[in-house]
């Protein structure tokens, strides 16, 4: 599958392309991470699971630096990023076509005077990659959710990452969708691309990953799917509810931050 652009070449695959050291997160005087070490390796998918309110939409929060931590997060070598979030909110009254949504994010001028033509190509590849390319003149706010999270992956991919970042991004997209979307992350990481994927479907995550981190405020396992990802160990995590303290700061954070 061709992509659009590439993925930079200045990684050294010898090391981890992310590294988590110690990393700690207090929202309210209530520990959301503590003491968070793992790495990502350059060029896998990588992907992050445990129950909710585990803090792992925080990681990513703090990883692109939108939330204040202690600790360290390194990114060694040249990064592009491209991240898709859980799913979009906007008016959908909004007058801005697919297209001009995808120029917001690639191009320095105002999305009113239309995408350039140096950008117009590339972002009918990324939707055509997508299957939203007949779409692209379509209202944003007409669009089904799995759609719009369809757009949301194609304005990640221009420019080209060589990092993609994934917040649950399938949660609205129906069987098809969920299987073109992990057909395509799969050909990405094949071409280079380093997946850090925080995910809740485990039969998913044993198909597409090669490595797995279990968080829940801490680092519960780690290590590559086949030798960590048990039945005993998912067990153990998803059968132990959330303190109940720590669920009304979950409940809390998700109104002043938008989700932890």
């Amino acid at each position: 599958m061709a992509f659009i652009g590439s993925s930079s070449s200045s990684i050294d695959c010898s090391r981890n392309f992310i590294e988590f050291q110690n990393v700690g997160l207090e929202l309210g005087g209530t520990t959301i991470l503590k003491d968070v070490t793992f790495g990502v390796a350059s060029q896998t998918i990588h992907c992050l699971i445990g129950p909710n309110g585990g803090g792992k939409t925080s990681l990513l929060r703090s990883l692109l630096g939108q939330m204040s931590h202690t600790g360290t997060i390194r990114i060694n070598g040249a990064c592009n990023v491209g991240y898709v979030p859980q799913f979009l909110e906007m008016d959908k009254t909004l007058p801005i076509t697919v297209l001009d949504f995808i120029a917001v994010s690639c191009q320095r001028r105002p999305a009113f005077m239309g995408i350039s033509k140096g950008w117009r190509s590339k972002a009918f590849e990324a939707l055509e990659l997508v299957g939203l390319q007949d779409k692209a003149n379509r209202k944003i706010g007409s669009l089904s959710g799995g759609e719009k999270q369809r757009v949301l992956f194609a304005q990640a991919l221009l420019p080209m990452p060589n990092l993609l970042i994934l917040d649950e991004p399938m949660a609205s997209m129906d069987e098809a969708g969920i299987r073109a979307f992990e057909n395509i992350v799969c050909d990405l990481c094949t071409s280079g691309v380093t997946v850090f994927w925080v995910h809740h479907d485990i039969s998913q995550v044993k198909r597409v990953a090669q490595n797995v981190t279990c968080l829940n405020r801490s680092v519960l396992f780690d290590g590559a799917v086949e030798d960590v990802l048990t039945g005993e160990r998912l067990m153990g995590v998803y059968s132990q509810e959330p303190s109940e303290c720590l669920v009304n700061k979950q409940e809390n954070c998700a109104t002043v931050h938008g989700g932890c």
